[in-house]
């Protein structure tokens, strides 16, 4: 039985950066336009990224899951992006605080209207009072 060949360690084109990802190219290009990747042009002139930036992209990818911004994200401290699956740093524990405060109030403006759009089914009138 052979042996499956070990991927590479050198620097990455964004087409397998997205395949070892996950991520779309589409994707790829828009956070390092955000400044949350590193590449570099090749001599081809190929966009380029550190084997790290696998990483990075699946983290950042966690991070919008989980409602953050682009902007939330390029706010963190680096450690965010280099440890897969990383703990969030106390640095980031007002973001955290303020994603969920606006969640919260986001799900309670939800459960009023369904609320009245249930009052409203119930008792087919019009726009229930508030």
């Amino acid at each position: 039985m052979r042996a499956m060949p070990s991927e590479e360690p050198g620097p990455l084109s964004i087409g397998e950066l997205a395949r070892r990802s996950g991520a779309s190219v589409r994707s790829i290009r828009h956070y390092d336009a955000q400044g949350l990747l590193t590449s570099r042009r090749a001599d081809n002139g190929y966009r380029v990224f550190p084997v790290i930036a696998v990483t990075q992209v699946r983290q950042i990818g966690r991070l919008i899951a989980a409602g953050f911004s682009l902007a939330n994200i390029a706010a963190f401290p680096n450690c965010m992006l280099a440890v897969d699956g990383a703990a969030m740093c106390p640095e980031t524990a007002p973001a955290r605080r303020k994603l969920l405060a606006a969640i919260e109030a986001e799900m309670s403006e939800l459960e009023h209207r369904r609320a009245r759009l249930r009052a409203m089914l119930v008792d087919g009138s019009g726009v229930p009072a508030d």
